[in-house]
């Protein structure tokens, strides 16, 4: 039976957003061999992204060497998603390219026999194969190439760290107000102090005090010693 036939409607729709994702990430951005933007064509075993004019260099490498697919137009395979999310470009490129000297000029050597000495022939591959990317890595790649198609950040899907933050966030208690006490002084300073009397007063001016305050108790015990005073002696000292 045919694996693509098996491939439904809604598992082909799925893979085609996953590979719009791929090629919009940084390390995919550019072909993987003349560096022309926006690749639309792949090759499923390199797992890299390629031009239009590259695949049909690639195609000419035969089968054994180069699987050619449309990012648009071909059916995927689950097995060559999840490897083309595991490599991309830049990890590709560290395999095939690790020998080959910087600021190379593949247009003046010619794209065709730069694609040709780069893969068929290995010239600049490095001793061990290519380094597929962890599962951490692809759920992370995942995450950007989902928030890249998202123009509205309300609907960007969180990262591993933003979704710890919020978590640990949603634990954390707001600080408890208490109501504001009230002072232990604030009836002393609403009632007016009383002031006991002082023991010195001017005697000539009674209701005065030396410190201008006017003493009440004064006032009345004076008053009344004046009215039992009397200057009249009493009967029993007069003699007939």
């Amino acid at each position: 039976m045919n694996g693509k036939a098996s491939v439904s409607k809604e598992l082909h729709a799925r893979h085609t957003k996953i590979l719009e994702g791929l090629v919009k990430l940084p390390d995919n951005r550019e072909c993987a061999d003349c560096r022309t933007k926006a690749p639309r064509w792949a090759s499923v075993n390199l797992g890299i992204f390629i031009c239009m004019q590259c695949s049909g260099i690639h195609r000419s490498l035969g089968v054994h060497i180069s699987k050619v697919r449309s990012t648009t137009l071909d059916t995927w395979l689950p097995d060559q998603i999840s490897f083309m999310q595991s490599m991309g470009n830049v990890r590709s490129n560290k395999h095939w390219e690790a020998q080959l000297p910087p600021n190379f000029d593949r247009n003046g050597y010619g794209i065709e026999k730069f694609i040709r000495s780069k893969y068929v022939e290995k010239r600049w591959a490095s001793e061990g194969g290519p380094q597929p990317a962890s599962k951490a890595e692809i759920i992370f790649n995942s995450n950007a190439s989902a928030g890249a198609r998202s123009a509205n950040p309300r609907n960007r899907r969180l990262s591993l760290e933003e979704s710890i933050l919020v978590n640990h966030m949603s634990h954390i208690r707001p600080p408890i107000t208490k109501p504001h006490e009230v002072s232990s002084d604030l009836p002393q300073m609403i009632s007016p102090q009383l002031r006991r009397p002082s023991a010195s007063f001017d005697f000539d001016n009674p209701r005065v005090k030396n410190n201008d305050t006017v003493d009440l108790f004064g006032m009345l015990s004076i008053h009344d010693d004046k009215k039992n005073f009397s200057t009249t002696p009493p009967s029993w000292t007069t003699f007939d």
